[in-house]
């Protein structure tokens, strides 16, 4: 039987010594040995009496989501919502998206862009009263094909740049897809380059870090659906936990686009507002109704799959809507895209599954 040792180093070093005294004895020179010389790295000085400083993501200013922002105007678009109209065309890459009553009980849509921009956008419709209020805010461009002389008058008063179909503004053009006057769409590119491409963009509303942490979810009960009523449409969310976000409906139909499948929010925001009819009339006679957006009133906040009632409240034209509990504290929603509901307080109704 072989069997094998291993020699330390040091007994390696003490039989070398060894070796060389026999050989001293035996009348040679020993070589003289050169000391094994070992460097330590010290450890490094580490401070830990000062943390360091929290990394700070970059997000869009209307969503919340992360992300390197781009130089670019935001455009506020007016897009209509009448079965004819249906389904739309990049309404889906819309940041927030207001949906309030107009003329009839039916309702039309104000499409806010900017982390996401379509090639194109449409149906694109006439102006309303309370589209001035609640884009201006956004700074940036208010696109829309048509509107009443006093409301195109308050519009160009606004700091808002103004792009209309009727003034040649380049980027509309006439779909063969569609009937008049449901086929006006607008090319985004040609838009964006009428644009200064310089203003510094607010945040509309203001998002938890995380999900878990956004106000509706951590505070509010769970809810598998919202059921909207204004008096001559009935729009719908429901939540979809695959999906990870509200899902819509138009009158039961999924409400769907030509380009991006069915719409869907991140948040839901149902916001009850007094509407009071103006001294217009729309061509077939009917009186146009206004949202009243600057004020207050009851809210209800859906991120998800959870609701919490709170309250909004817009101080001026040039200000965003806040958004509070009912305890007075501020709201916080996902990163995500929002929609929100302008919901008369009278003849329209919403109800919670």
């Amino acid at each position: 039987m072989r069997l094998r040792f291993r020699a330390s180093r040091s007994a390696v070093v003490v039989l070398a010594a060894a070796a060389i005294g026999l050989a001293g004895c035996a009348g040679s020179e020993p070589e003289p040995l050169e000391p094994e010389v070992v460097t330590e790295t010290p450890e490094q000085s580490v401070d830990k009496t000062h943390a360091p400083d929290p990394q700070i993501e970059e997000a869009w200013p209307l969503t919340g989501v992360a992300g390197e922002v781009a130089a670019r105007d935001v455009m506020s678009v007016k897009v209509e919502n009448s079965v004819a109209a249906r389904p739309q065309t990049g309404l889906q890459s819309a940041d927030i998206v207001w949906e309030e009553m107009i003329e009839g009980g039916e309702t039309r849509l104000l499409a806010v862009y900017h982390s996401t921009v379509p090639e194109t956008i449409g149906p694109i419709r006439s102006l309303r009263p309370m589209d001035i209020p609640l884009a201006t805010p956004f700074g940036g461009q208010l696109i829309f094909s048509g509107a009443q002389r006093a409301f195109l008058d308050a519009a160009h008063a606004s700091p808002l740049q103004i792009l209309t179909n009727d003034a040649g503004a380049a980027g509309f053009y006439r779909s063969a897809d569609r009937r008049a006057p449901h086929n006006v769409y607008g090319n985004t590119a040609d838009f964006i380059a009428q644009g200064s491409g310089d203003e510094d963009v607010e945040a509309a509303f203001s998002y938890a870090p995380e999900p878990e942490f956004a106000t509706a979810v951590a505070e509010g009960e769970p809810t598998g659906s919202l059921q909207l009523s204004f008096p001559n449409t009935s729009p719908s969310w429901t939540w979809a936990t695959d999906a990870d976000a509200w899902l819509r409906s138009e009158a039961g139909a999924d409400a769907m686009t030509t380009d991006e499948g069915r719409v869907s929010a991140v948040n839901v925001l149902v916001l009850r507002v007094e509407v009071r009819t103006t001294s217009y009339t729309d061509p077939s006679g009917s009186p146009v109704p206004e949202s009243v957006v600057t004020g207050s009133g009851e809210a209800i906040i859906a991120t998800g799959g959870h609701t919490v009632s709170g309250t909004w409240s817009k101080d001026a034209d040039d200000a965003h809507v806040q958004l509070r509990t009912e305890d007075g504290d501020e709201v916080l929603l996902a990163a995500g895209n929002t929609w929100v509901e302008l919901l008369p307080v009278s003849g329209s109704s919403v109800s919670l599954n």
